[in-house]
């Protein structure tokens, strides 16, 4: 195992996880993960060079934060590489880290469509009570959307909490993917439906207000909620992370 340094933080190269899903996707000739050709990809990142970079061309720049010791380290995953978050900890002080853009508008997106996702890869015993995958904002003090594995079952659900009723609307995978493989992820809201899709197929919905909307100065954060104890960390590896809009 060697290290790269990314940002000013030295990123671990491991060749711990690979499997393949398929050729990566154009950050400009279609969508991110089978949504609407009409939506307009605001952040995409591959992992495949500079982790921060978001090869959209938008320029979301990640930044790493951590706490405790927490790093990222790149595994390989098919043609590329993806990113291993910290495994899970029982200790009272744990190793926390996350990626995060500055706070934008472009990636708020209002009472418009929008959908977000990733290559996942949890194994069945690192699930937690949550871990987040990809989220903006919060739950109890603004406005939110946000992918996550749930639980020791690790189902994914796709959340959005709107501006006005800060009520937490959900839709839940009926399906694992905290199986040791790789899986495709994607959260899909379209008008008053929002959707969680593994693999493509359609895992789970709720129904929303076609008025919600979720504008918020949160940062995205990609991996957990920040570098602080209560980040309900990821304990696995992302790959191709992306979010359209409209």
């Amino acid at each position: 195992m060697g290290s790269k340094w990314f940002g000013g933080m030295a990123v671990a190269v491991s060749a711990a996880v690979v499997v393949s899903t398929g050729s990566p996707v154009s950050a400009r000739s279609r969508p991110a993960d089978g949504g609407d050709t009409t939506a307009v990809l605001m952040a995409r990142y591959a992992f495949n060079g500079r982790p921060v970079l978001d090869d959209s061309g938008r320029g979301h720049t990640l930044r790493i934060i951590s706490g405790h010791g927490g790093v990222v380290r790149k595994v390989a995953h098919g043609q590329g590489s993806a990113l291993l978050f910290p495994s899970r900890c029982l200790l009272r002080i744990c190793p926390h880290v996350a990626l995060q853009t500055p706070s934008t508008p472009d990636l708020n997106p209002g009472a418009r469509d929008i959908s977000f996702g990733a290559d996942v890869y949890l194994s069945p015993t690192q699930t937690s009570k949550g871990q987040n995958v990809i989220q903006k904002g919060f739950s109890k003090t603004s406005s939110q959307w946000k992918l996550q594995i749930d639980g020791v079952a690790g189902r994914p659900s796709c959340v959005l909490v709107g501006d006005r009723l800060r009520r937490i609307r959900m839709a839940t995978s009926t399906v694992t993917v905290a199986d040791g493989r790789w899986h495709r992820v994607r959260c899909s809201r379209v008008g008053s439906v929002l959707a969680v899709f593994v693999d493509n197929l359609l895992r789970g919905r709720t129904t929303v207000p076609a008025s919600l909307s979720v504008t918020n100065n949160r940062p995205m954060s990609i991996g957990g909620k920040g570098a602080f104890a209560d980040n309900d960390q990821f304990n696995g590896a992302l790959d191709n992370v992306w979010v359209q809009v409209g």
